[in-house]
Order: C-alpha cells, then structure tokens, then sequence
C-alpha cells in the first residue's frame, strides 16, 4: 500500500501564499502521477494540480492556473503545491493521492487552507 501524508496548510490573508507539501511512502514504485485535490465546504473535491514522475504537469485551468506551480522531488517522494496569490474561493481541505486512480486505502487527513478575505 501507499500512504500520502499532507501538510503545510494554514490560515493566511488574501494575497498571500503557501507551500505545500505531500509525501508518499510505502510501495511507491507503481506511482507514476501525483494530484493535489482540494474539498470545499459542500463541494466535491477536484483536482487542482497533477506531475507524472518524469515532471509532466496538468493544471486545473478554472482554480489554479497562474497561481499554483506542481512540483515533485523524486528523491525525497515528496510533491509540494506552491500557491500564490490566495484568495477566499481556494480555502478547503487539500489532499494529495495517486492520479488519475487513487491508491486502494482511504485518503489521508488533508491539510486544511483558510484564506481570510
């Protein structure tokens, strides 16, 4: 199995930024492509970001095009989501799991983004 443990997360101010940061550990050898999802209140998740291993990217046009950057650090398992110029609309619960099919097991707790207006 493969874990993803989030972090980074916190309150900050429109305008601002944060890092953050997803690792995998467990049997990653079959994980080619990482997505960051986030879940607002009464909303279904969706991806915002996915980068296969070889550094492919595919952006959420609508949410995070221009604002967020995907990045990953194979040596480390570690994919970070640098978001820039945060607004109230990107406050949920950011999770990250294999894309485009998650790995078997329930995902992992998220790291929770407020963005105060």
């Amino acid at each position: 199995q493969v874990q993803f443990v989030e972090s980074g997360g916190g309150l900050v101010q429109a305008g601002g930024s944060l890092r953050l940061s997803c690792a995998a550990s467990g049997n990653t050898a079959g994980i080619t492509s990482v997505g960051w999802f986030r879940q607002a209140p009464g909303k279904q998740r969706e991806l915002v970001a996915s980068i296969s291993r070889s550094g492919g990217i595919t952006m959420n046009e609508s949410s995070a095009k221009g604002r967020f950057t995907i990045s990953r650090d194979n040596a480390k398992n570690t994919v970070y989501l640098q978001m820039n110029t945060l607004n109230p609309e990107d406050t949920a619960v950011y999770y990250c799991n294999a894309f485009p099919t998650p790995a078997s097991g329930p995902w992992g707790q998220g790291t929770q983004v407020t963005v105060s207006s």
